[in-house]
């Protein structure tokens, strides 16, 4: 039986059983152009490329250019998607994006790219769940769609991390690099899309992979720079031994609640940190590693973006075919993890298609003008509030004048 709760579904449901399935219609990713090679690396800091590859896997990542943020990587990404469902992009009804490194603490980051992509309809925030982000995404559009709150669901996952990273410190600067991708979901009675979910938290990890300052608790100050805790630290062999395990009971939960076993996957497709972590996850689960998509030798760890960028290569390259299930699986900082399975129904060519149609340089996200004007309302937002409406309070008075100065005593 079905079980709403704990997102599960039979895995042999029947069209017309009354149920809103989300299925996964378009997915899209971006990377950055320029590479940076453990090579590079070894000019910069004590490595070298065999110590490097031997404990990681990785041999390059992508590195965003000077124009390039979180929002722009991630819009291109996100209308790579909604081109390769064959929508427009204002059929959007909610978009999520996940990232730990948003182009600003406030406005949300996905704010931006609704305006980017050219929605004026949808919803739009932040999931804040580290590398596990796209994951939690997903099943937060999937529960949306299920409930009827939407009918198409953009989630992106990006990440500008090099700008994040001490490259004093060999430890952390050689795992990551920056990128999107993305997926857009879309309601349908037909049975197939995300089947089980599986969620977790412990929060014992809290501070194995964190970003000191910069947040409420220690805002950003000339000390907190000085003692570099505006870079990511993490505590690599705690972090690692715990992943392996999370990432594989996540997994086997996710698929058990689908109602099916790891030999009923086709192919998963896991968050791309560590070769060593992804192989013995595969040993975990009895998994041979041609069941494992791999990519991170190509882009190492981009957090949030690192499963949508794997989900949509491996479709592109032909990995997944319609009606195959495949299971994506993350873990990340707070030791989150989360994993879903998912029955495959979309045409895999639309894919590269979008990838061709979809230019980075034809996607732009609006700056403020300076600091001191920040950002004068644009026209279109202009005519908006002139619009008439049903609801047209008196707006003269919103916005409270400057306070009297203090009356000061008369000398004597």
């Amino acid at each position: 039986m079905s079980d709403p709760q704990n997102g599960s579904q039979p895995a042999a449901a029947s069209a017309g059983d009354g149920r809103i399935y989300a299925h996964v219609t378009g997915w899209g990713r971006y990377v950055p152009s320029q590479v940076l090679t453990n090579a590079d690396l070894e000019r910069m800091v004590d490595t070298n490329d065999e110590w490097i590859v031997s404990r990681t896997g990785i041999r390059e990542r992508r590195v965003a250019a000077a124009n390039e943020t979180t929002a722009s990587m991630g819009a291109v990404a996100g209308l790579r998607a909604i081109r390769a469902a064959g929508i427009d992009p204002d059929e959007i009804d909610l978009i999520l994006l996940a990232t730990l490194t948003p182009d600003y603490w406030m406005p949300s980051t996905a704010a931006l790219v609704k305006e980017a992509i050219g929605n004026t309809r949808a919803a739009a925030m932040d999931v804040a769940a580290a590398c596990s982000g796209f994951v939690y995404g997903f099943a937060t559009a999937q529960a949306w769609i299920a409930g009827g709150l939407a009918k198409h669901v953009l989630v992106i996952g990006a990440e500008l991390l090099t700008r994040f990273l001490d490259y004093s410190d060999r430890s952390t600067c050689i795992l990551f690099g920056d990128g999107a991708g993305a997926a857009v979901l879309s309601a349908s009675t037909e049975p197939g899309g995300g089947l089980g979910i599986e969620l977790t938290t412990e929060p014992q990890g809290a501070y194995m992979i964190w970003l000191p300052a910069g947040g409420a608790k220690s805002p950003p100050s000339a000390e907190t720079i000085a003692r570099g805790e505006h870079f990511i630290r993490m505590e690599g062999k705690e972090t690692y031994r715990f992943a392996t395990k999370t990432l594989a009971s996540t997994a086997l939960e996710s698929v058990r609640k689908s109602g099916l076993t790891p030999d009923d996957i086709k192919l998963f497709i896991p968050h791309q940190a560590n070769i060593r972590i992804i192989e013995a996850v595969a040993k975990g689960l009895n998994l041979s590693m041609d069941r494992m998509y791999v990519n991170l030798d190509r882009y190492g760890n981009t957090s949030a973006a690192s499963v949508p960028i794997a989900m949509a290569e491996a479709v592109n390259e032909g990995r997944v075919k319609v009606g195959d299930r495949i299971t994506i699986v993350a873990f990340g900082a707070g030791f989150t993890s989360g994993a879903v399975t998912i029955q495959w129904t979309a045409d895999p060519a639309r894919g590269l298609d979008a990838d061709t149609a979809v230019r980075a340089e034809d996607v732009h996200v609006r700056l403020p003008v300076d600091w001191d004007s920040v950002d004068p309302i644009p026209p279109a937002l202009a005519e908006l509030m002139a619009r008439p409406s049903e609801v047209n309070p008196p707006l003269d008075d919103v916005v409270p004048g400057e306070p009297e100065p203090a009356s000061q005593p008369v000398a004597r």
